[in-house]
């Protein structure tokens, strides 16, 4: 009986971890891991460092504003050139010039130079990097795993980005509070090399696909499919409105920690570490699935239950307690958004894979900063805990309209996710698990 259940359990493992047996997407793992746990050091450091230069809340939100609205303004030229061109040459990159511009803000920090002006700048140049990295990279997952194993390169990517979003902001608040903000960004300058080693130790076949369009004709191409395709219309609108007035919670927490729960920046490390427990969890729950039935069903649970807890945090005062309220905050929001990612993938042909994972990414990221900039203001006047109280209300209404909709929309989802899968030679599970749904 052990024998079995041992078996059980290994081969649970097994599904869960099947897409890190191929080599490209294990050098790409291993050496994200590393560059994501210097993003995630420094993205709270850079928080500090603002917070503490004005401590303005609407400061703090117009630095997220700056950070991300290049990727709602330039991701369809990002999505375009990953259609168009070599996807592993376009993620190295970005990769390139991401470390550049971390190198610039550590000796800027470091030298006791830096000004609010400053950081505006390098995060509006990161957000314009990270519109051509983020439909670059998403599609690479497809071109390193194949589609048989894409929904678990989604999630074990999800587990490794939110994996390191725990240890990231937990280094950073010890580093922060002893020896400064500079140190992260210079760790996470450094980090950047392991990732662009792991690429270029890659053997993948990523074409680049020649288009006798126009480059407007092809943005367009993108745009029209994903506004006809009512499956992923849906899940691109009800996942701009959670970044919209669900994430703004994200660049009000360094208010949450000083001056409602008076934890200070260690106190913001455990906070957005506990985030990431909590979205690690969730990723690693779509890690052990097979197939893809039942998730539009997740998509609606996830995005109710994100904004009830988020509510929730929003009135609590209780340090530890709030804590524990952002487990369930992280956990939703990261199922939400993977099962949300793996659907438009397998529906979406892969000529078109690029320029749909731009609109993806300015209704996932692009929108966030618009979000951020409300938020800043509303919280300027409402304070911050009624601010993300409200945005957490408004993502469960959104979740309401989701589920309404679900049933008309399943009907056309199976249909694409069929017709993808023959038309890429794809095994029946995929088939067979859309059709059963």
């Amino acid at each position: 009986m052990s024998g079995v259940a041992a078996s059980g359990r290994g081969s649970r493992w097994q599904v869960a971890g099947r897409a890190l047996r191929h080599r490209n997407f294990q050098l790409f793992f291993s050496g994200q891991l590393i560059s994501l746990i210097g993003t995630w050091m420094q993205s709270v450091a850079q928080a500090w460092l603002v917070y503490k230069l004005t401590g303005s809340a609407l400061l703090l939100g117009a630095v997220g504003f700056a950070s991300q609205v290049p990727v709602f303004l330039f991701a369809p030229l990002g999505g375009i050139t990953a259609d168009r061109y070599n996807r592993r040459q376009i993620v190295i990159a970005t990769q390139v010039a991401s470390m550049l511009l971390a190198f610039v803000l550590a000796a800027l920090t470091l030298l006791h130079k830096v000004h609010v002006w400053h950081v505006f700048v390098l995060a509006s140049l990161l957000g314009v990097v990270n519109a051509f990295d983020i439909p670059g990279r998403q599609s690479f997952l497809v071109d390193m795993v194949g589609k048989d194993d894409l929904m678990n390169a989604i999630a074990l990517n999800s587990s490794m980005f939110n994996g390191a979003r725990v240890i990231g902001p937990a280094i950073a608040g010890i580093l922060v509070a002893k020896i400064g903000e500079g140190y992260c960004f210079l760790a996470n300058a450094v980090s950047y090399i392991a990732v662009i080693v792991g690429l270029l130790m890659m053997r993948v076949h990523s074409p680049a696909r020649a288009s006798m369009a126009s480059p407007l004709e092809h943005m367009m191409e993108g745009f029209r499919f994903v506004n006809r395709t009512a499956p992923i219309r849906a899940l691109l609108l009800l996942l701009g409105l959670v970044s919209l007035v669900g994430m703004p919670y994200v660049v009000l927490m360094p208010i949450f920690a000083d001056k409602v729960l008076h934890g200070g920046a260690r106190g913001l490390g455990i906070l957005m570490g506990a985030t990431g427990v909590g979205a690690l969890l969730g990723a690693l729950t779509l890690a052990f699935r097979e197939g893809v039935r039942g998730l539009g069903r997740w998509v609606a649970w996830c995005c109710a239950g994100f904004g009830l807890s988020l509510a929730v945090f929003a009135l609590s005062h209780k340090f530890w307690v709030s804590v524990i309220l952002l487990l369930p905050v992280g956990y939703c929001m990261m199922l939400q958004m993977a099962c949300s990612n793996t659907l438009i993938q397998v529906m979406v042909p892969d000529a078109l894979r690029g320029r749909v994972m731009a609109v993806y990414s300015m209704m996932f990221m692009g929108m966030a900063p618009m979000g951020a900039l409300l938020g800043g203001a509303l919280a300027e006047r409402l304070g911050a805990q009624i601010t993300v109280a409200i945005g957490g209300m408004a993502s469960v209404g959104g979740a309401c309209w989701f589920a309404l909709h679900l049933p008309k929309i399943r009907v056309e989802a199976r249909r694409l996710i069929v017709a993808q899968a023959v038309a890429s030679g794809e095994p029946s599970e995929m088939t067979a698990q859309a059709v059963e749904d």
